[in-house]
């Protein structure tokens, strides 16, 4: 089986998703974020434009964790922006040599088994919520960090730029970063799915697609506004611009460790603040 489609993020732009279709594409897997809350600025749009024109989509979210607890929180981050989608996709965790940098760059030893703690951690939240859980990573980062018992319990969507498949037991395959879609402006990622997974995925009752969309983490009590956290910010310090304490943000924010928060990630901020 061999079922053509394309992931986009919003490197891409707007893309014209009618052109897309009519041009073969048969799935497209969107990213949905990344790090701890940060939505892809073209997620939404993705994905209802998808909707909209039957385009069957999975979604991935990309991975900033330096822990398996910070990679559960990157978790709750996807689960809270898929909510509202169907996806007839896995929802992947793309960890790559880039995640490994960032982690190395907060002062946290990168190892093969920190990274198969992060990527277990993700993906377990991800399938107490119902989904089909995935993970995406490239040859070179597979085989030194995620070799084992890893690549037997999840389903892998493998990233090889070369013009022949080189048999590596996966669901998807990213066979070039260099794809031309009439739809898409400039280079586009062109995936080989392997696996009919809207059936796969509709047999086994998973994704949701049963029943009516729920998002499945209430809201928080208090009105909040999001931070992006800089470089330099400490907690205290975040709390104290913003009238409220980092006792409550580290509450709102689910933080094990107040003191250690990364550049680039977001928190929420309560509006009403005491």
């Amino acid at each position: 089986m061999h079922i053509k489609g394309l992931d986009v993020s919003e490197f891409q732009g707007e893309v014209d998703w009618e052109r897309v279709k009519s041009a073969g594409c048969q799935f497209a897997m969107l990213r949905a974020g990344y790090g701890f809350d940060t939505v892809d600025q073209q997620f939404r749009r993705n994905a209802a434009e998808c909707r909209r024109l039957g385009l069957p989509i999975g979604a991935y979210w990309f991975c900033y964790a330096v822990s398996p607890e910070t990679a559960l929180r990157e978790a709750e981050g996807c689960l809270r922006t898929i909510s509202d989608f169907r996806l007839e996709y896995p929802v992947c965790y793309d960890i790559e040599q880039a995640s490994a940098a960032y982690a190395e760059g907060e002062g946290t030893m990168w190892t093969a088994s920190l990274a198969q703690q992060i990527v277990r951690a993700f993906l377990s939240r991800i399938e107490e919520e119902g989904y089909f859980a995935m993970f995406y990573t490239n040859r070179n980062f597979l085989n030194t960090y995620l070799s084992g018992s890893l690549r037997q319990r999840y389903a892998l969507w493998y990233a090889r730029y070369a013009p022949a498949f080189d048999g590596t037991d996966c669901g998807i395959w990213q066979y070039t970063s260099e794809g031309r879609v009439p739809g898409i402006g400039g280079d586009v990622d062109l995936d080989i799915s392997y696996v009919d997974y809207p059936s796969v995925i509709r047999s086994a009752g998973l994704n949701h697609l049963s029943r009516k969309r729920t998002r499945h983490v209430p809201a928080p009590a208090a009105d909040y506004i999001t931070y992006v956290i800089q470089p330099g910010d400490t907690l205290s310090g975040i709390a104290q611009r913003y009238g409220t304490t980092a006792e409550r943000l580290a509450q709102l924010n689910n933080l094990s460790d107040p003191n250690r928060i990364y550049a680039g990630n977001t928190l929420r901020i309560p509006e009403n603040s005491d």
